[in-house]
């Protein structure tokens, strides 16, 4: 297996971000020399690229650096509420607080291991299963500081409609005819527990990092969530179908699908609440692409249904940390999701086309009247919780001409997560009071309304001296007075793990990530075979049916 490149998860210390602004400018020969010059490829263009990135890559090896790292890190058991978003993240995201930033990346990092555990390839008998086991699944991934334990896998029927998401063996002797591997939950050790300030129950769900056709394969028809057995005291409440058929479908001929994706989670978190249930704990749901849907809807449905209410009636806080994730439902389902009182953070890439799918027609960024005629509609979509909108062509490491696969990449964006420190505001620390914020509000519009002026002042005189773009480079491109800065040391060779994101010169091979000899091994009397996989024995526990009683479910049910 590869050698993975380090990871905030190994490393554990925070960072600071800001959200990057983008002004258009109007179609005009300025705005065509505009392009071109972003795309020169001189030796001036790539030198100055490089200069640029050497500065951006300085502050990460500052010996100063990392001692103030910790110290943010020292706020996380008393700051951790506010991380997972129990005042809609208010003040930490414009600019970014340091701890706000590690935490994203962390949970970024859980999903992504999804992709990096996940097996891809066809020719692999086991292609569609995990490549690990649970026990050492963080540790094959080369993660063994990340200080949770993987409690059980879930898997996924591949009987619907979703062929791109789905991976089968060309060998008819495969592990399994209808299952795939669709994530895992994990929780944290006793020592994490201590760093964070309670018990993190982390649900983490695959998505799609190769193929956009997925998108395609969506029916794009909205249905009542109730329809499929899950509990909602409203019928306007509607989802996306195959979203839904995913999460609830199942193959009872299956040993690993015969219960559904829904019945695992819901169990599972259960069984774990039970057992952790005179401890503080939080429940953190995690996925990219597809599997940020899956996140969604498995969050909802777990406050719905109240898994997360202890047996004291303490209510378990259940956060979505989302990546690049497309809308889920209607507006009566992100009406009902905030009501429930369940926290979605979603991070995108403005290039990426998953988040405008699907209701490209009919979203939230229509007038309200309008959606209140439209709401009725099966296309009509609106997008739920909070987001933060990063733009790739801020990061002076990757290709601006990079394509649609590389825009949605989940490595990409938690390399911009890393990126850009605000240095014109300082982080918020502690507790975010309200005049703070609204002095940081005023503060953000003033400038604003001075970067615009900056810059009309800056497109007048180009037009007038017929300037070249790249004397001016710094100041457009920071926008906003920001620069792109790696925060943590985060290798910025990550990007390309799995897509050909980063610029040539870094001299980085796309798609680096791969099996010596594709997982083949040299048997003992001398030939090369795959090699069996450890059997998971029991893939459900044996008290499932006992949980689903609990919960009011059979196995007839959802």
């Amino acid at each position: 297996m590869a050698m993975a490149a380090p990871s905030i998860s190994n490393m554990f210390f925070p960072f600071p971000k800001t959200r990057q602004l983008t002004f258009p400018l109007p179609r005009s020969k300025f705005q065509n020399s505009i392009k071109l010059a972003t795309r020169e490829s001189s030796s001036s263009s790539i030198l100055r690229d490089q200069k640029h990135e050497e500065a951006t890559t300085h502050h990460t090896h500052d010996h100063n650096y990392k001692p103030k790292l910790e110290e943010h890190l020292k706020r996380l058991p008393e700051a951790w509420r506010q991380i997972q978003g129990e005042d809609h993240w208010a003040g930490l995201l414009e600019p970014m607080d340091p701890l706000m930033r590690m935490e994203m990346i962390r949970y970024g990092e859980m999903a992504q291991a999804c992709y990096d555990a996940f097996d891809f390839d066809p020719f692999s008998k086991y292609c569609g299963s995990c490549r690990f086991t649970p026990r050492n699944f963080f540790s094959s991934l080369e993660m063994p500081r990340v200080g949770y334990t993987v409690t059980r896998y879930l898997y996924a029927t591949a009987n619907i409609n979703l062929p791109n998401f789905f991976k089968h063996s060309r060998w008819s002797k495969m592990w399994s005819k209808h299952a795939n591997w669709a994530g895992y939950v994990a929780v944290s050790d006793d020592a994490m527990t201590t760093r964070l300030g309670r018990r993190d129950i982390v649900i983490a769900w695959r998505g799609t990092v190769t193929y956009l056709e997925w998108v395609a394969d969506l029916m794009d028809f909205l249905k009542p969530i109730s329809s499929n057995g899950i509990s909602c005291p409203d019928e306007t409440v509607k989802v996306e179908s195959g979203f839904l058929d995913l999460y609830t479908d199942k193959e009872e001929s299956c040993g690993y699908c015969k219960f559904s994706a829904r019945e695992q989670v819901l169990t599972e978190v259960k069984r774990l609440l039970e057992i952790y249930s005179d401890e503080e704990v939080s429940i953190t749901i995690t996925g990219h692409s597809l599997g940020s849907a899956l996140a969604i809807l498995s969050a909802y449905d777990i406050v719905e249904t109240g898994v997360n209410v202890m047996r004291d009636s303490r209510g378990v806080a259940v956060t979505v940390m989302s990546f690049s994730g497309p809308r889920v439902g209607n507006v009566r389902f992100k009406e009902r999701l905030e009501r429930l009182g369940v926290k979605v953070l979603r991070v995108v890439n403005v290039h990426d086309v998953v988040p405008k799918a699907p209701g490209v027609l009919f979203n939230e960024k229509l007038p309200a009247a309008v959606m209140k005629v439209a709401e009725g509609l099966p296309w009509s979509y609106s997008h739920v919780g909070v987001e933060l909108a990063l733009d790739h062509m801020k990061s002076p490491f990757l290709n601006p001409n990079g394509d649609a696969v590389c825009a949605h990449n989940l490595e990409a964006l938690l390399h911009l997560l890393d990126g850009s420190v605000s240095f014109l505001l300082p982080f918020f620390k502690g507790k975010i009071n309200h005049a703070s914020h609204v002095a940081y509000v005023i503060c953000n519009r003033v400038l604003f309304i001075i970067i615009i002026i900056i810059i009309i002042i800056i497109i007048i005189i180009i037009i007038i001296n017929d300037l070249e773009y790249n004397h001016i480079y710094v100041q457009l491109y920071h926008g906003k007075g920001e620069r792109f800065v790696l925060a943590s040391g985060r290798d910025p060779a990550l990007v390309n793990k799995g897509c050909d994101f980063l610029k040539d010169h870094h001299m980085i091979p796309p798609n680096w990530r791969q099996d010596a000899n594709k997982g083949m091994i040299r048997s003992n009397d001398g030939r090369w075979i795959q090699p069996e996989r450890p059997n998971l024995h029991q893939v459900h526990p044996q008290d499932m049916h006992h949980h689903l009683t609990q919960l009011g479910l059979t196995s007839s049910d959802a």
